[in-house]
């Protein structure tokens, strides 16, 4: 092959070269990495949102169980308990927030029944009340709804407490099961009843409490404690504190 044929031979492979070199594929996306580096970055985005998410909600349980916690035990210094006796508060069914005028009414309660040594007194929380028990041999004598003379103290007690809050109260009066036939009390509905009347007419007498406060009602054995099942404990006054009406604006 003559010497000019391979030298155009020659310059002809150099142009092909040199185009597929110089001039690149257009099925190529330019800049390529940008679009891995950008769905990596979305990716870890995400992944962080997720996390914090979880922290997030962890944080409010931990937060919701320290509030209710401090809550319960703070309502009293030192716990739960009043003094030595039965004045005692038993735990409250629903967290009360420690500001709320419930936890106030509690507090006041369970202040006064301390202080005034009413050892015979037992306190419960209910979700709309707080109800202050009382054992009907403090009271009344067996059969009877003639309060005793021995009780007035106790009642008096308990009247200053009603006069100094803004709640209504609600005076129940509960039996045992044994029935009772007599010419002034021909059931147990009418020896409950009787009863809580009597310990309210005390507190209008007694305590000059408005009359637009107070309510009386007697349930006879129908509403006995719950767990419990001996008569003496069944056998009860309870005067309860309504803290919903408190909490709307009770009379004052």
């Amino acid at each position: 092959m003559p010497a000019s044929d391979k030298k155009a031979q020659g310059n002809g492979c150099r142009r092909f070269f040199r185009k597929r070199v110089d001039q690149p594929d257009e099925t190529l996306a330019p800049n390529g990495w940008q679009v891995v580096y950008t769905g990596f970055v979305l990716i870890l985005l995400c992944f962080f949102i997720m996390l914090t998410s979880y922290a997030s909600f962890e944080q409010a349980k931990v937060m919701q169980f320290t509030e209710a916690f401090s809550d319960a035990v703070n309502i009293f210094s030192g716990g739960q308990s009043l003094d030595e006796g039965k004045t005692v508060l038993s735990p409250s069914p629903e967290i009360v927030s420690k500001e709320s005028p419930t936890a106030r009414l509690i507090e006041d309660i369970a202040e006064f029944a301390g202080e005034n040594d009413l050892s015979d007194v037992e306190l419960r929380v209910d979700p709309k009340a707080v109800v202050m028990t009382l054992p009907d041999a403090t009271l009344f004598d067996s059969g009877t709804a003639s309060i005793k003379a021995g009780a007035a103290p106790t009642l008096d007690k308990i009247g200053r407490l009603i006069a100094r809050l803004r709640c209504r109260v609600r005076i129940a009066g509960h039996t045992d099961r044994k029935p009772i036939r007599t010419a002034q009390f021909p059931s147990n509905w009418e020896l409950s009843t009787a009863r809580a009347v009597n310990v309210l007419r005390f507190f209008l007498e007694k305590s000059g409490i408005p009359a637009t406060r107070l309510s009386a009602a007697g349930y006879a054995a129908f509403q006995p404690l719950p767990g419990e099942s001996a008569d003496a404990r069944q056998r009860r006054v309870e005067i309860t504190f309504l803290t919903h009406e408190l909490e709307a604006g009770g009379d004052a």
